[in-house]
Parts: structure tokens; C-alpha cells; sequence
């Protein structure tokens, strides 16, 4: 899967908080955004959960689905993440990551 053009789909959990990304090293990424290595949306909000992503030729055709997919609405990605896959499972840990430990509420203080 090295070097594999590839949009992505996280959630924080099951119709969470999605995020959209485009990478050419799906699994690399996968480890950034897990460890939270680079701070910023998807380490705030918690958004490590891997629900779908798409293999592409180019990095082009990747970049123009990313883009496509940001301007969708809510329901239509949550759809698209549901054709496939409507338990909301984790794909990552096929790829041998650890499952996401359940996001607790934080209730109080």
C-alpha cells in the first residue's frame, strides 16, 4: 500500500466528527494522525477512527475526489461511509493498528 494515491475517511466514532484527507502513504498517515503527531483538527476532536477510504491511479484523481467529497453534505458522506462499511468499523486495524479505545463522555468537571 506504499505510495498509493488514496482519500480517506476518519471518524471520532459511529456518525462522529468525519474528516477528509488525501495521501499517497495511507498507512504513514494513519500512524500521524493516531499518535497525534501533527496537532491540529483530527487530534483535537479525536477523529482516529479509519471508515473509508478509495485507491486512485493519481495523485490528481485523489486531490479532485478529496475535494468533491469535502463539498458533499453530512448525510450524503455518511451514505458513502455506510455503502460499505455501516458498522462504522475501524479499517485501520486490518492494516495492524490497534483498535481506538470507546470514547468515553466526559460528564462533569
Amino acid at each position: 500500500m506504499d505510495r498509493q494515491p488514496c482519500v480517506y475517511i476518519l471518524a471520532s466514532d459511529a456518525y462522529g466528527t468525519l474528516y477528509i484527507g488525501v495521501t499517497s502513504n495511507l498507512i504513514g498517515r494513519l500512524h500521524q494522525h493516531r499518535t497525534s503527531e501533527i496537532k491540529g483538527f483530527t487530534s483535537r476532536y479525536s477523529v482516529h477512527r479509519l471508515v473509508r477510504f478509495e485507491l486512485f491511479d493519481t495523485m490528481e484523481g485523489a486531490i479532485e475526489r478529496e475535494k468533491q467529497l469535502k463539498r458533499w453534505h453530512r448525510q450524503w458522506k455518511i451514505n458513502l461511509i455506510e455503502s460499505e462499511n455501516p458498522q462504522w468499523i475501524d479499517l485501520a486495524v486490518g492494516f495492524g493498528f490497534d483498535p481506538v479505545p470507546p470514547r468515553g463522555r466526559r460528564d462533569g468537571p
